[in-house]
């Protein structure tokens, strides 16, 4: 089944988490994200609480390959012979719809999985995509923070240690190469980008890219500072998805709706660079955090990036920790 509609859990849940971000800024006189994300109480259990329910949406790309919508960050799946191989998991309250939809691409069994980073909403299915036979394997750091009680302070949230059953069994520190079902797997780390975690997964033959949350369609993105994340890493790594994207490349974002394409990694890009020397050239002359987020450096990309997820306010705020 083929679908367009771009609204889904990655979207709908994540966007309370902004709920109140502008009213604060105009009273607070240093709010961090962190205290506007605790203001939505439970946001963790209120994603969760919403991907138990949410329909899975099927978008059938090209070589093979699909991309699953619904459950938390976009899951790419390639089919064949050798079985299927998954980038990213989901959310496990899932398992019943990711189930039905991987069974809608065919019989081939559950092979391999791999993780983009170690965020919940791309992960927390590990155990039981391991259990129905997936061989994980992701990067070092997301197998140290799998391993580890975790928080993510603008979450205001404490992740416990993974069960040993939903870590990665194989990890690499910068690339690594497979072959699946007729394509050639590229995994690259960026280096510290949305996390310290992420890695691209580019499908060689399909000319399919899946970014995870280093680039999100119709959205500014989060950047998780406690996990190694910072504005300037997820500027490198859109330069990264640049130098791998050609103009027929197909691009899976972590977030938004699955099909994307080069041209949108470039406005993903510019729009970074251009919020990151606003916010910067204000910081430099000495402006509170309440006077940048007042002046709105983020006012000339509002109208295609601000309405959704994270707020304007909230993203001026994310820039200005990490420039």
């Amino acid at each position: 089944m083929s679908v367009t509609s771009r609204l889904s859990l990655s979207h709908r849940g994540f966007c309370i988490c902004g709920m109140t971000s502008s009213g604060r800024a105009a009273t607070d006189e240093r709010p961090t994200p962190c205290q506007i994300f605790a203001e939505a109480r439970g946001i963790v259990d209120r994603i969760k609480s919403e991907a138990a329910k949410t329909p899975i949406m099927v978008h059938e790309l090209r070589g093979g390959i699909s991309a699953l919508e619904g459950s938390g960050g976009n899951i790419a799946v390639l089919t064949g012979s050798d079985g299927k191989l998954l980038v990213d998991a989901g959310i496990g309250v899932s398992r019943s719809q990711v189930a039905t939809a991987l069974s809608g691409l065919g019989p081939d069994p559950i092979t391999q999985l791999i993780n983009t980073h170690w965020h919940f909403d791309h992960a927390d299915g590990n155990e039981w995509l391991q259990a129905e036979g997936a061989q994980i394997l992701a990067h070092e750091n997301t197998r140290r923070h799998l391993t580890m009680a975790q928080r993510v302070e603008d979450w205001n949230y404490d992740f416990p240690p993974a069960a040993a059953s939903a870590l990665p069994v194989e990890v690499f520190a910068t690339e690594r190469r497979l072959a699946a079902n007729g394509n050639t797997v590229a995994l690259k780390y960026y280096g510290p980008a949305h996390t310290d975690s992420d890695i691209s997964v580019y499908f060689e033959e399909a000319d399919v890219l899946h970014t995870g949350d280093t680039f999100w369609t119709g959205g500014y993105p989060f950047i998780d500072y406690s996990t190694g994340g910072s504005i300037d890493g997820s500027i490198q790594a859109a330069e990264a998805n640049l130098e791998i994207a050609t103009d027929n490349t197909v691009v899976i974002p972590g977030h938004g709706h699955p099909v994307s394409k080069r041209s949108e990694l470039r406005e993903f890009r510019d729009m970074l660079i251009s919020i990151r020397e606003n916010v910067a050239t204000l910081k430099a002359q000495r402006w509170s955090l309440q006077e940048i987020v007042s002046a709105r450096p983020t006012a000339a990309f509002d109208a295609r990036w601000g309405n959704f997820v994270i707020d304007p306010a909230l993203f001026t705020k994310l820039v200005h920790e990490g420039c």
